[in-house]
Protein backbone atom coordinates (compact mmCIF):
# COMPACT_ATOMS: atom_id res chain seq x y z
CA UNK A 1 0.00 0.00 0.00
CA UNK A 2 1.55 3.45 -1.00
CA UNK A 3 0.29 4.66 2.94
CA UNK A 4 2.56 2.39 4.32
CA UNK A 5 5.81 3.18 2.40
CA UNK A 6 9.23 3.07 4.24
CA UNK A 7 6.91 0.43 6.55
CA UNK A 8 7.63 -3.82 6.80
CA UNK A 9 5.19 -6.13 7.15
CA UNK A 10 5.12 -9.71 8.52
CA UNK A 11 3.96 -12.11 10.80
CA UNK A 12 5.04 -12.98 14.05
CA UNK A 13 4.49 -16.50 16.03
CA UNK A 14 3.82 -15.29 19.48
CA UNK A 15 1.67 -16.81 22.23
CA UNK A 16 0.52 -19.71 20.62
CA UNK A 17 -0.99 -17.83 17.45
CA UNK A 18 0.09 -15.32 14.35
CA UNK A 19 0.33 -11.92 14.71
CA UNK A 20 0.17 -9.85 11.44
CA UNK A 21 2.53 -6.56 12.07
CA UNK A 22 3.27 -3.78 10.12
CA UNK A 23 6.15 -1.52 11.43
CA UNK A 24 8.69 1.04 10.69
CA UNK A 25 11.75 0.46 8.88
CA UNK A 26 14.79 0.87 10.27
CA UNK A 27 17.47 2.21 8.07
CA UNK A 28 21.31 1.51 9.33
CA UNK A 29 23.01 4.27 11.11
CA UNK A 30 19.73 5.79 11.75
CA UNK A 31 19.13 6.22 15.94
CA UNK A 32 15.81 4.11 16.71
CA UNK A 33 12.99 6.47 17.73
CA UNK A 34 11.21 5.99 20.44
CA UNK A 35 8.28 2.90 20.42
CA UNK A 36 5.18 3.85 19.72
CA UNK A 37 2.66 0.40 19.58
CA UNK A 38 -0.64 1.11 17.94
CA UNK A 39 -3.86 -0.68 18.78
CA UNK A 40 -6.66 -1.13 16.27
CA UNK A 41 -10.56 -1.88 17.08
CA UNK A 42 -13.76 -3.57 15.47
CA UNK A 43 -14.48 -3.79 12.76
CA UNK A 44 -11.24 -3.02 11.58
CA UNK A 45 -7.43 -3.36 11.25
CA UNK A 46 -4.29 -1.82 11.43
CA UNK A 47 -5.29 0.03 8.13
CA UNK A 48 -7.04 2.26 10.42
CA UNK A 49 -3.68 4.21 11.41
CA UNK A 50 -2.33 5.01 7.72
CA UNK A 51 -3.44 8.68 7.74
CA UNK A 52 -2.20 9.00 11.62
CA UNK A 53 1.18 7.05 10.41
CA UNK A 54 2.05 9.27 7.85
CA UNK A 55 2.11 11.67 10.09
CA UNK A 56 4.20 10.34 12.90
CA UNK A 57 6.64 8.35 10.94
CA UNK A 58 9.44 10.75 11.23
CA UNK A 59 8.96 10.88 14.88
CA UNK A 60 8.48 7.29 16.19
CA UNK A 61 9.29 3.60 15.67
CA UNK A 62 5.72 2.71 14.71
CA UNK A 63 3.95 -0.83 15.37
CA UNK A 64 0.74 -1.13 14.06
CA UNK A 65 -0.63 -5.44 14.44
CA UNK A 66 -3.72 -6.44 13.72
CA UNK A 67 -5.01 -8.01 16.50
CA UNK A 68 -5.87 -11.81 17.30
CA UNK A 69 -9.03 -12.40 15.24
CA UNK A 70 -8.73 -9.83 12.96
CA UNK A 71 -7.13 -8.53 9.80
CA UNK A 72 -4.32 -11.56 8.54
CA UNK A 73 -4.07 -12.61 12.27
CA UNK A 74 -4.79 -15.90 12.61
CA UNK A 75 -8.30 -16.24 13.29
CA UNK A 76 -8.96 -19.64 15.43
CA UNK A 77 -12.11 -20.65 16.84
CA UNK A 78 -12.67 -19.55 20.68
CA UNK A 79 -12.39 -21.81 23.26
CA UNK A 80 -15.45 -22.69 25.38
CA UNK A 81 -14.88 -20.00 28.15
CA UNK A 82 -13.69 -17.48 25.28
CA UNK A 83 -10.34 -17.03 27.17
CA UNK A 84 -8.30 -17.13 23.89
CA UNK A 85 -9.67 -13.71 22.92
CA UNK A 86 -9.52 -12.58 26.87
CA UNK A 87 -7.98 -8.78 26.34
CA UNK A 88 -4.97 -10.50 29.08
CA UNK A 89 -4.34 -13.08 26.23
CA UNK A 90 -4.71 -10.30 23.47
CA UNK A 91 -2.21 -7.80 25.06
CA UNK A 92 0.24 -10.83 25.73
CA UNK A 93 0.56 -11.44 21.91
CA UNK A 94 1.19 -7.40 21.72
CA UNK A 95 3.94 -8.20 24.15
CA UNK A 96 5.79 -10.35 22.43
CA UNK A 97 5.39 -8.93 19.54
CA UNK A 98 7.04 -6.14 21.16
CA UNK A 99 9.75 -8.87 22.36
CA UNK A 100 10.14 -10.22 18.66
CA UNK A 101 11.33 -6.86 17.60
CA UNK A 102 13.51 -6.26 20.74
CA UNK A 103 11.82 -3.43 22.38
CA UNK A 104 11.44 -3.36 25.92
CA UNK A 105 9.64 -0.01 26.99
CA UNK A 106 7.07 1.70 24.25
CA UNK A 107 4.43 3.86 24.36
CA UNK A 108 0.89 2.80 23.44
CA UNK A 109 -2.38 4.19 22.21
CA UNK A 110 -5.40 1.54 21.49
CA UNK A 111 -8.85 2.65 19.88
CA UNK A 112 -12.03 0.64 20.60
CA UNK A 113 -11.57 -3.12 21.61
CA UNK A 114 -7.52 -2.00 20.90
CA UNK A 115 -8.04 0.25 23.66
CA UNK A 116 -9.76 -2.32 25.56
CA UNK A 117 -6.20 -4.63 24.77
CA UNK A 118 -4.20 -1.26 25.58
CA UNK A 119 -5.76 -1.08 28.71
CA UNK A 120 -5.03 -4.62 29.85
CA UNK A 121 -1.60 -4.39 28.29
CA UNK A 122 -0.94 -1.47 30.48
CA UNK A 123 -1.95 -3.17 33.86
CA UNK A 124 -0.38 -6.56 33.00
CA UNK A 125 2.98 -5.24 31.68
CA UNK A 126 2.87 -1.97 33.78
CA UNK A 127 6.81 -1.27 33.67
CA UNK A 128 6.81 -1.59 29.91
CA UNK A 129 4.36 1.48 28.87
CA UNK A 130 5.82 4.43 29.02
CA UNK A 131 2.50 6.36 28.36
CA UNK A 132 -0.72 5.54 27.23
CA UNK A 133 -3.37 7.01 24.98
CA UNK A 134 -7.25 5.64 25.00
CA UNK A 135 -9.45 6.81 21.99
CA UNK A 136 -13.06 6.48 22.50
CA UNK A 137 -13.36 4.05 25.47
CA UNK A 138 -14.70 4.32 29.03
CA UNK A 139 -13.36 1.15 31.11
CA UNK A 140 -15.38 -1.86 29.76
CA UNK A 141 -16.41 -2.97 33.62
CA UNK A 142 -17.87 0.68 33.76
CA UNK A 143 -19.54 0.36 30.85
CA UNK A 144 -21.54 -2.31 31.09
CA UNK A 145 -22.70 -1.59 34.78
CA UNK A 146 -23.76 1.78 33.64
CA UNK A 147 -21.44 3.53 35.78
CA UNK A 148 -21.80 7.32 35.43
CA UNK A 149 -24.16 7.70 32.84
CA UNK A 150 -26.17 10.78 31.95
CA UNK A 151 -28.99 8.91 30.35
CA UNK A 152 -31.33 5.44 31.05
CA UNK A 153 -29.01 2.80 29.86
CA UNK A 154 -31.58 1.62 27.56
CA UNK A 155 -29.73 4.51 25.75
CA UNK A 156 -26.63 2.69 25.99
CA UNK A 157 -28.27 -0.52 24.92
CA UNK A 158 -29.74 0.75 21.93
CA UNK A 159 -26.49 2.29 20.56
CA UNK A 160 -24.07 -0.63 21.39
CA UNK A 161 -26.64 -3.11 20.84
CA UNK A 162 -23.84 -5.38 19.05
CA UNK A 163 -22.12 -5.37 22.66
CA UNK A 164 -25.23 -7.82 23.84
CA UNK A 165 -25.83 -8.89 20.02
CA UNK A 166 -22.53 -10.47 19.48
CA UNK A 167 -21.85 -12.15 22.82
CA UNK A 168 -24.67 -14.37 22.04
CA UNK A 169 -23.67 -18.13 22.08
CA UNK A 170 -22.40 -19.09 18.52
CA UNK A 171 -23.34 -19.20 15.84
CA UNK A 172 -26.29 -17.56 15.60
CA UNK A 173 -24.95 -14.13 15.79
CA UNK A 174 -22.16 -15.16 13.28
CA UNK A 175 -25.18 -16.05 10.85
CA UNK A 176 -27.45 -13.01 11.65
CA UNK A 177 -23.96 -10.72 10.38
CA UNK A 178 -23.75 -12.36 7.49
CA UNK A 179 -21.25 -15.70 7.68
CA UNK A 180 -21.05 -17.60 4.29
CA UNK A 181 -22.93 -14.77 3.06
CA UNK A 182 -20.10 -11.69 2.25
CA UNK A 183 -23.18 -9.03 0.99
CA UNK A 184 -24.69 -9.46 4.55
CA UNK A 185 -21.40 -9.16 5.84
CA UNK A 186 -20.20 -6.44 3.34
CA UNK A 187 -23.95 -4.28 4.66
CA UNK A 188 -22.86 -4.96 8.46
CA UNK A 189 -19.63 -3.48 7.79
CA UNK A 190 -20.42 -0.90 6.16
CA UNK A 191 -23.61 0.24 9.01
CA UNK A 192 -21.10 -0.09 11.61
CA UNK A 193 -18.49 1.82 9.92
CA UNK A 194 -20.64 4.56 9.05
CA UNK A 195 -22.45 4.77 12.34
CA UNK A 196 -21.41 6.09 16.12
CA UNK A 197 -21.40 8.99 15.49
CA UNK A 198 -19.45 9.31 12.32
CA UNK A 199 -22.22 10.44 10.12
CA UNK A 200 -21.05 7.86 6.44
CA UNK A 201 -18.22 6.32 5.03
CA UNK A 202 -16.93 9.62 3.08
CA UNK A 203 -14.10 9.53 5.74
CA UNK A 204 -12.70 6.09 4.17
CA UNK A 205 -10.45 5.58 1.04
CA UNK A 206 -11.55 3.18 -0.90
CA UNK A 207 -8.89 1.49 -0.97
CA UNK A 208 -9.42 1.05 3.28
CA UNK A 209 -12.53 0.12 2.81
CA UNK A 210 -11.46 -2.77 0.34
CA UNK A 211 -9.26 -3.86 3.19
CA UNK A 212 -11.81 -4.09 5.82
CA UNK A 213 -14.03 -6.14 3.46
CA UNK A 214 -11.29 -8.51 2.32
CA UNK A 215 -10.34 -8.80 6.33
CA UNK A 216 -13.72 -8.79 8.12
CA UNK A 217 -16.67 -10.45 5.76
CA UNK A 218 -15.94 -14.16 6.14
CA UNK A 219 -17.06 -16.49 8.60
CA UNK A 220 -13.67 -17.04 11.00
CA UNK A 221 -13.61 -13.42 11.20
CA UNK A 222 -16.94 -13.15 12.17
CA UNK A 223 -17.18 -15.93 14.86
CA UNK A 224 -13.66 -14.08 15.94
CA UNK A 225 -14.51 -10.78 16.53
CA UNK A 226 -17.59 -12.57 18.21
CA UNK A 227 -15.30 -14.52 20.60
CA UNK A 228 -13.95 -11.14 21.35
CA UNK A 229 -17.03 -9.65 22.46
CA UNK A 230 -17.90 -13.00 24.27
CA UNK A 231 -14.74 -12.44 26.73
CA UNK A 232 -15.26 -9.06 27.25
CA UNK A 233 -18.74 -9.75 28.88
CA UNK A 234 -16.93 -12.94 30.80
CA UNK A 235 -13.53 -13.43 31.08
CA UNK A 236 -12.71 -9.66 31.10
CA UNK A 237 -14.61 -9.17 33.47
CA UNK A 238 -13.74 -11.01 35.93
CA UNK A 239 -9.47 -9.80 35.21
CA UNK A 240 -11.28 -6.17 35.96
CA UNK A 241 -13.16 -7.03 39.01
CA UNK A 242 -10.06 -9.11 39.98
CA UNK A 243 -7.86 -5.98 39.12
CA UNK A 244 -10.16 -3.51 41.48
CA UNK A 245 -9.96 -5.51 43.91
CA UNK A 246 -6.17 -6.08 44.35
CA UNK A 247 -6.77 -1.67 43.86
CA UNK A 248 -4.53 -2.36 40.75
CA UNK A 249 -4.41 0.97 38.76
CA UNK A 250 -2.78 2.22 35.50
CA UNK A 251 0.76 3.52 36.68
CA UNK A 252 1.48 5.08 33.63
CA UNK A 253 0.29 8.97 32.97
CA UNK A 254 -3.08 8.31 30.59
CA UNK A 255 -4.63 10.54 27.54
CA UNK A 256 -8.12 10.32 27.03
CA UNK A 257 -9.53 11.43 23.34
CA UNK A 258 -13.26 10.62 22.51
CA UNK A 259 -15.70 11.83 19.71
CA UNK A 260 -18.26 14.56 20.70
CA UNK A 261 -20.56 13.33 18.37
CA UNK A 262 -20.13 9.70 19.57
CA UNK A 263 -21.95 7.46 22.05
CA UNK A 264 -19.20 7.84 24.56
CA UNK A 265 -19.65 11.63 24.79
CA UNK A 266 -23.14 11.23 24.54
CA UNK A 267 -23.52 8.66 27.88
CA UNK A 268 -20.46 8.69 29.42
CA UNK A 269 -18.43 10.94 31.45
CA UNK A 270 -14.74 9.01 30.42
CA UNK A 271 -12.52 11.67 32.11
CA UNK A 272 -13.91 11.11 35.45
CA UNK A 273 -14.30 6.93 34.89
CA UNK A 274 -10.85 6.89 33.82
CA UNK A 275 -9.35 9.07 36.63
CA UNK A 276 -10.65 6.21 39.01
CA UNK A 277 -8.14 3.53 37.30
CA UNK A 278 -5.31 5.51 36.50
CA UNK A 279 -2.45 6.60 39.59
CA UNK A 280 -0.71 8.52 36.94
CA UNK A 281 -2.01 12.49 35.55
CA UNK A 282 -5.28 11.70 33.00
CA UNK A 283 -6.03 14.70 30.96
CA UNK A 284 -8.05 14.55 27.78
CA UNK A 285 -10.52 16.50 25.40
CA UNK A 286 -13.44 15.61 23.20
CA UNK A 287 -12.75 15.66 19.06
CA UNK A 288 -14.69 17.24 16.32
CA UNK A 289 -15.41 13.58 15.30
CA UNK A 290 -17.49 10.16 15.60
CA UNK A 291 -16.23 6.94 17.15
CA UNK A 292 -13.24 6.57 14.12
CA UNK A 293 -11.45 9.31 15.40
CA UNK A 294 -7.95 8.57 14.05
CA UNK A 295 -9.74 8.50 10.22
CA UNK A 296 -11.80 11.45 10.68
CA UNK A 297 -9.33 13.28 12.20
CA UNK A 298 -5.87 12.26 11.52
CA UNK A 299 -4.41 15.45 11.78
CA UNK A 300 -5.76 16.53 15.30
CA UNK A 301 -5.15 12.77 16.26
CA UNK A 302 -1.61 13.03 15.20
CA UNK A 303 -0.69 16.28 17.23
CA UNK A 304 -2.28 14.48 20.47
CA UNK A 305 -0.13 11.98 20.17
CA UNK A 306 3.06 14.15 19.44
CA UNK A 307 1.79 17.00 21.98
CA UNK A 308 1.83 14.00 24.71
CA UNK A 309 4.04 11.31 23.96
CA UNK A 310 7.17 13.94 23.60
Amino acid sequence: MPWFEGFESRSFEVNGTSINARFSRVVPGDPLRPALLLLHGFPQSHVMWHRVAQRLANDYFLVMPDLRGYGDSSKTAGLPDHSNYSKRNMAHDMAGVMDALGISRFYLCGHDRGGRVAHRLALDYAARVQKLCIIDIAPTLDMYEGRSMTEPYMAFARAYYHWFHMLQPAPLPEIMMGANHPETARAYLHAKLGGWGSAGLNYIEPQALAEYERCFCNTEALHAACEDYRASAGVDLEHDRESRTQHLKLACDLLVLWGERGVVHRLFDPIALWEAQCSGEVSGQAMPAGHFIPEEQPEATAQALRAFFS
